[in-house]
């Protein structure tokens, strides 16, 4: 079954809360993956005279997830330690005392879990990438360490966002050139599809380089921006709300829901239910921060979504009742309706985003229904996906190694072919000599189409 379940796991977990004139919700799930490895952090008011700051943050864990949850019980307490926060209880901490403090407070975070590991007899294989927001009363400080993201809308356009941290980049390629390692298939050495991460010890073993100059390296870029009034909305996911949903896609999805609803855990779990439909097959975690002119209800918006509502219910039941032999399955009628052109869906949602009303209708009208059909389209050549993560993990375990491995594999396979093609046989005696088996190619000459990256 490799890393995916046969079926989703759809349980959330949710937190809310409001202060320093901010109003957060987070959502959860597990999904696809057959453990939860994210975790998170959303602390409105920190202690030692900062009261009036906050902070939230979003760990991807992989390979395990241990490090994201130390990282979501520490982080802070590191960044706050330091040298450029010792002060805050008399002045506010300048802008390059704040960046000094976080890259301070990464380093420290990871030296510290690699000791623990050791200590308990070998190092951790697992890592996290992380991803928060620093509020203070006059900045915004965005920290990215990984392929999570942060956005920031304000008057109503993307205004900013983290730039993910990926091998391919001629930065991150440098450096890990430069540490005597190498870029195959997008993935540090062929495996770690992230170039920056708290953890992976495996990779932070180089003789002679410092903890910013290894593989991967756990040091954060932090941006700061000034608040303003047009400031509206920000959003902390890790990649399995990215894969599927660019920046502008999930604001304008994020805005349209703040105009109908007013609860952000709601908001929140149609941002991951919209993932799941639109296929994110990962992890899915994502914190939304609103500022004081976020978008608020309208009840021209809320009068359209129930139109879009009943239109959707009378057209399922149109579709199903139109069947002339059997009830149609609901692949079908997700089907039928994406080649519709339906007004008002929510933008950068879409069909997916309206899954779970087209569901509901659709069960009620087919209580006895037959779930193949939508074990089908939930398992998307799960197959195949299953041999896709079979492959990773090789990588994984044989790390620079597997490229030998699969040669050797392949020629054992070979020779049998090819003592049952010289063979004289009836069935074969026409038939050409099986071909020479081709060696695999280089793998960073692997096309586009390879395995999606994954942490």
């Amino acid at each position: 079954m490799g890393a995916f379940l046969d079926k989703p796991k759809t349980d959330k977990h949710n937190v809310h809360g409001e202060g320093n004139g901010l109003r957060f919700g987070l959502s959860s799930m597990q999904g696809w993956r057959v453990e939860m490895e994210d975790a998170h952090t959303a602390v409105l008011s920190l202690p030692q005279g900062l009261e009036n700051w906050s902070f939230f943050a979003v760990y991807d864990g992989h390979a395990g997830s241990r490090v994201a949850n130390y990282c979501s019980q520490h982080l802070l307490e590191c960044i706050t330690g330091s040298d450029g926060f010792r002060t805050a209880g008399r002045a506010e901490p300048t802008v390059e005392a704040v960046k000094s403090a976080v890259r301070a407070g990464f380093l420290q975070i990871d030296e510290d879990m690699r000791g623990f590991s050791d200590a308990q007899g070998g190092p951790d294989r697992s890592g996290s990438t992380a991803v928060a927001v620093l509020v203070s009363p006059s900045h915004l400080y965005f920290i990215n360490c990984g392929d999570s993201r942060a956005v920031l809308s304000r008057s109503g356009q993307v205004r900013f966002f983290t730039q993910d941290h990926k091998p391919c980049d001629p930065r991150e390629r440098e450096r890990i050139q430069n540490a005597g390692g190498s870029v195959m298939i997008q993935r540090v050495n062929g495996s770690l599809a992230v170039s920056r991460a708290l953890g992976d010890y495996d990779y932070k073993c180089v003789d002679g380089k410092g903890p910013t100059e290894q593989l991967v390296s756990p040091e954060p870029e932090v941006f700061e921006i000034l608040r303003c009034d047009e400031d509206e909305f920000m959003v902390l996911a890790c990649d399995g709300i990215w894969d599927v949903m660019s920046n502008e896609e999930l604001c304008q999805f994020v805005r349209s829901r703040l105009e109908v609803w007013d609860d952000l855990e709601k908001v929140c779990n149609e941002v991951v239910d919209t993932c799941l439909h639109k296929g994110s097959r990962d992890n899915m975690s994502v914190v939304l921060v609103c500022l004081p002119n976020s978008p608020k209800v309208c009840e021209e918006a809320v009068r359209r979504e129930a139109e879009l509502d009943r239109y959707l219910e009378r057209r399922v039941e149109e579709i199903v009742k139109s069947a002339e032999d059997s009830i149609p399955d609901l692949v079908h009628v997700m089907r039928h309706l994406s080649t519709e052109t339906i007004a008002n869906l929510p933008p950068g949602g879409g069909l997916a985003s309206k899954r779970s009303v087209i569901e509901a209708v659709y069960n009620r009208l087919n209580p006895h229904r037959d779930e193949d059909g939508d074990a089908q389209e939930a398992d998307g050549g799960n197959t195949a996906t299953h041999l896709l993560e079979a492959l990773r993990q090789f990588r994984i375990n044989h790390r620079g190694e597997y490229r030998q491995v699969l040669e050797g594999a392949l020629s054992t396979f070979q020779q049998p072919c090819e003592a049952q093609a010289d063979s004289p046989s009836p069935d074969n005696e026409s038939q050409e000599p099986a071909p020479a088996a081709t060696p695999i190619g280089d793998p960073e000459g692997s096309p586009s189409g390879a395995p999606s990256p994954t942490a």
